[in-house]
């Protein structure tokens, strides 16, 4: 299996490197059982309507909503796993439908909770909780609940709201629509010398070529066909602002900032930290682009020369079983039993390693409250692949300790914790395999892939970040913003972000309009405070003491238990203060000085 030529079928892959699924249901018909008993138990939750405020039947309608939830997740979950493990299969195709029909129906029947708990009282509900020893269990679930009384409107208008929802999301529909089905670019000269079509898809590997004209042909033609259409993305964008703040200020919130944080418990000057602090640390990116520049061997450096690898990718040949035993390595610090979890999984199943014919490409980590976690990769023996196995497992170990530790109702972790597990495993990864590679160039390489990622996951979504805020807030301000001022805005963001050395060229003015992520308001920052949380818990594992290892395994073992700023404050990560984004940014300024030494 080290060398894979061409693409084998499912079957043709040995079942070591198949994930478990069959752990969940031994076989389909076992599925269909469940799924028609899913029909019988989650409409009886509706004879619950109008008696929640009895402590009894509100503990009774809490303790079926769960267990006809993990019924639900389990039917979910296998459905999708199998599924993915050959798209082209119509029986998956069918059964993943069916399940998602009726997660959409299992919804509706339980849409009359979340109203009736808010007609309620504070005082009302906490007589409730003490009348019933077993909602003790529940008591911060309701409490959330009831805290977004202020922002939740009548029953009526809250139904308005609901049916123009739809509506609501034109502006990311046709955005969508133009971008992914309506658009087409020119053709371009490739490095063969060849005549072929520019898409979204093959962009971000022209733009990575090390043929210069290949890589400036690339972003002119993309960026500037997206300038043909700058008036209906300008159009898109603020549409979409305008929905956001309308369903902000409807809902009584000072800002469409405040409404996106304040419901997770996360304060506003945690943004603030993220854009402010990396400001202050923009010297660090301008000497980046002075040495891209100087490695690249440029007079000048272009928007279009900052994806081309500072590099040449050395040929790595890494395969499956020995990127475990390198995971192991890396983790050691976590202790004897994040080992023993790691080994297991791998022995138990939890891992679907290889390519096959209609498999799901990518990667990511699955898995319901009571199955095991899942790791789908398509493993092809190279360093990324081996980084990305540390990564998933970083996140399926995350959700066994949260399941194993949480009751189901507080056992997700959610988006602003996400990614931290995961991405302390990569660096733990990254900081083991540069310690111990003597290849020079191997080594420059596992360097430069370091800075790349700070570089694009830090600075890069900070200044989208800083652009989101500068947007809304001058439309809340009752500005309208032109074409003219969008492009304007994000061209100075580029010219401050990149600094005197960088040729902000014309077409990167455009870039705000192919950024989906635009769409989901003040949503880029958490990828920014994930990344900065995750490189203060790498630093904390390699310096600190046995007590911080603890620590660290108790934030994975909290999933939502309470709210994502204190779970991180625990386990010794402050995400109110500027540290843990300037650990990372002193990571950043560290590999630069070693880097710098080595060429």
């Amino acid at each position: 299996m080290d060398n894979i030529n061409k693409v084998k079928t499912r079957e043709e892959i040995p079942e070591k490197y198949k994930w478990n699924v069959s752990k969940m249901y031994a076989n389909d018909e076992l599925w269909e059982m469940d799924f028609k008993k899913a029909k019988e138990i989650c409409p009886k939750l509706l004879n619950y309507k109008g008696k929640l405020k009895n402590s009894k039947e509100l503990l009774n309608y809490l303790n079926s909503y769960m267990d006809a939830s993990m019924l639900m997740e389990n039917l979910y979950v296998y459905a999708h796993l199998r599924n993915d493990e050959n798209q082209a299969n119509p029986k998956y195709q069918v059964i993943l439908d069916k399940i998602k029909t009726y997660y959409s129906e299992f919804a509706s029947m339980n849409s009359f909770f979340i109203p009736e708990i808010l007609s309620f009282s504070e005082d009302e509900i906490n007589e409730i909780i003490s009348d019933e020893s077993g909602l003790k269990l529940y008591e911060k679930y309701l409490k959330d609940i009831l805290e977004e009384k202020p922002h939740v409107l009548s029953e009526e208008e809250e139904r308005i709201l609901a049916s123009v929802s739809n509506c609501l999301d034109a502006p990311y529909n046709t955005f969508s629509m133009l971008s992914n089905a309506d658009m087409t670019f020119p053709k371009i000269i490739d490095e063969d010398d060849k005549e072929v079509e520019l898409t979204e898809g093959n962009y971000s590997v022209f733009i990575r070529s090390k043929n210069r004209k290949v890589r400036e042909s690339a972003f002119k033609v993309l960026f500037r066909t997206y300038g043909k259409f700058k008036n209906t993305f300008a159009s898109t964008y603020t549409a979409a602002h305008k929905n956001f703040i309308f369903n902000s200020k409807t809902r009584k919130y000072n800002s469409s900032l405040e409404s996106s944080l304040k419901p997770n418990k996360i304060p506003l000057e945690v943004y603030h930290n993220v854009v402010n602090t990396v400001n202050e640390n923009l010297p660090s990116l301008h000497r980046y682009v002075n040495i891209k520049k100087r490695l690249l061997k440029l007079d000048d450096i272009h928007m279009y020369d900052l994806y081309v690898p500072n590099i040449d990718a050395p040929k790595f040949d890494i395969p499956y079983e020995s990127a475990i035993d390198l995971c192991l390595k890396a983790l050691k610090p976590l202790g004897d039993e994040y080992l023993e979890i790691f080994k297991s999984g791998i022995n138990d199943g939890w891992v679907d390693v290889y390519e096959n014919k209609g498999k799901r490409g990518g990667a990511y980590s699955s898995g319901s409250y009571t199955s095991m976690p899942y790791v789908l990769l398509n493993y092809t023996n190279q360093v990324n692949d081996a980084s990305t196995l540390a990564h998933e497992m970083g996140h399926s170990i995350h959700s066994y300790y949260s399941r194993k530790n949480q009751p189901y109702i507080y056992a997700d972790y959610v988006l602003f914790c996400a990614e931290v597990a995961s991405i302390t495993n990569e660096c733990l990864f990254m900081d083991y395999l540069m310690k111990n590679e003597t290849d020079k160039n191997k080594r420059l390489y596992l360097m430069n892939e370091q800075l790349e990622s700070i570089r694009t996951t830090v600075f890069r979504q900070t200044m989208f970040a800083e652009f989101e805020l500068t947007t809304h807030e001058k439309m809340e301000n009752g500005e309208s913003l032109s074409t003219e001022d969008l492009c304007g805005i994000y061209h100075n963001l580029n010219k401050k972000y990149f600094g005197k050395d960088m040729i902000i060229d014309e077409e990167i003015d455009m870039e705000w309009a192919r950024i989906p992520h635009f769409y989901s308001d003040f949503y880029v920052y958490q990828y920014v405070t994930g990344f900065a949380a995750a490189n203060s818990f790498y630093n904390i594992i390699l310096n600190g003491e046995n007590n911080d290892i603890e620590k660290y395994k108790n934030f994975l073992k909290s999933g939502c238990s309470d709210y994502p700023i204190n779970i991180l404050k625990k386990a010794g990560v402050d995400m109110t203060t500027p540290k843990p984004l300037q650990d990372t940014i002193d990571r950043f300024n560290e590999l630069l000085d070693m880097l710098e030494k080595e060429i």
